[in-house]
């Protein structure tokens, strides 16, 4: 009952703030309110306070006592969501399927099924000696990834 609540104020101040959505939410046992959203452009700390306000303010503390945590998904968080890949675009990401490949590239495309990944890699040459630089890219469904971060590179 409480969760539904909670998850019902959750969901109106993203319908008044359509560049951001929820990576994850939970209400413990002990009313601890757990929130982390993204946004389209990033989230600020007046984004998670908006959040948190529209939820806090809407509930009475003399009926259920909880604790409030809305925040961030961060730079290093795996990606989950579809949006967050769309948001991530032209950016580097490290990507480990389920068959435990890794692919470390560019992404290039996503949309609702799957990711386009481009590199660069050096390969011997067809005829003769030395090396060649060449285009690879990987198409991978959402369902074949184990996990997707973006890779910070300084």
């Amino acid at each position: 009952m409480f969760k539904g609540t909670v998850k019902k104020l959750l969901d109106e101040a993203l319908n008044q703030r359509e560049d951001l959505f929820i990576i994850d939410f939970d209400v413990l046992a002990d009313n601890t309110i757990k929130v982390v959203i993204d946004g389209d452009k990033g989230v600020l700390v007046e984004d998670c306070m908006f959040v948190s306000r529209a939820i806090e303010h809407n509930l009475d503390r003399e009926e259920q006592d909880f604790s409030l945590e809305v925040l961030s998904a961060g730079a290093t968080a795996p990606l989950t969501k579809y949006r967050q890949y769309k948001k991530n675009l032209g950016r580097t990401l490290s990507v480990k399927t389920i068959e435990n490949e890794t692919i470390e590239g560019t992404l290039t495309q996503a949309n609702e099924e799957k990711i386009l990944l481009e590199w660069k890699a050096r390969e011997p040459k067809p005829v003769g000696k030395g090396k060649v630089t060449v285009k690879k890219q990987a198409e991978i469904s959402y369902d074949a990834i184990s996990k997707a971060q973006v890779v910070i590179k300084f």
